[in-house]
């Protein structure tokens, strides 16, 4: 199986200091949605690995969440293509929890999932904590520039990361170097 592995804010949606709560202030970055569609219909999986404290901080709960998750299945389902898992911590920073990136509980629980190490899998994040939590699963550290991403280039980065303007020009690449 391909797999390969996407945080959500910042890379698939906008991102926000005051968090993405409602499903109407869920806005997928542009080229995002095509290009998940693309890896899909090249018969790659696409599983999500995402930190959500907002609901731990009670700012949606998780009928919330499922709802903007619901939406892009949708917006995929109308490019005929689909997203696998979708593992999220709901923990907040101070909750010592294993799944908080940069920890590897959510990527673990993607790899027990589909019943396949992570080596070599691409994990495309906007910040160190995705990058890192790559790194601990030996997956290759993506960081696309959208999101937080563009302040995340500047800084010491985990060796072998790769970098992309964004999710479309990570997926491009993809397309283009493998079989």
């Amino acid at each position: 199986m391909k797999l390969i592995i996407l945080d959500r804010d910042g890379v698939i949606n906008l991102d926000s200091d005051d968090y993405i709560k409602t499903p109407a202030e869920w806005i997928p970055i542009d080229g995002s949605i095509e290009a998940i569609a693309r890896l899909y219909k090249s018969g790659w999986t696409v599983a999500v690995a995402t930190n959500q404290s907002g609901l731990a901080r009670g700012y949606y709960d998780s009928a919330t969440l499922d709802a903007m998750h619901d939406k892009l299945r949708a917006l995929l389902a109308e490019q005929q293509a689909q997203i696998g898992l979708i593992a999220y911590c709901p923990h907040g920073p101070e909750d010592d929890c294993q799944c908080r990136k940069p920890k590897t509980g959510l990527l673990e629980q993607i790899s027990q999932h589909y019943q396949q190490p992570l080596t070599g899998t691409w994990f495309v994040g906007d910040s160190l904590r995705d990058l890192h939590a790559a790194v601990s699963m030996q997956a290759v550290p993506v960081l696309v520039k959208t999101g937080k991403g563009a302040q995340t280039v500047q800084q010491a980065l985990p060796e072998g990361t790769l970098v992309f303007q964004n999710l479309a020009a990570a997926a491009d690449y993809l397309l283009k170097n493998t079989h």
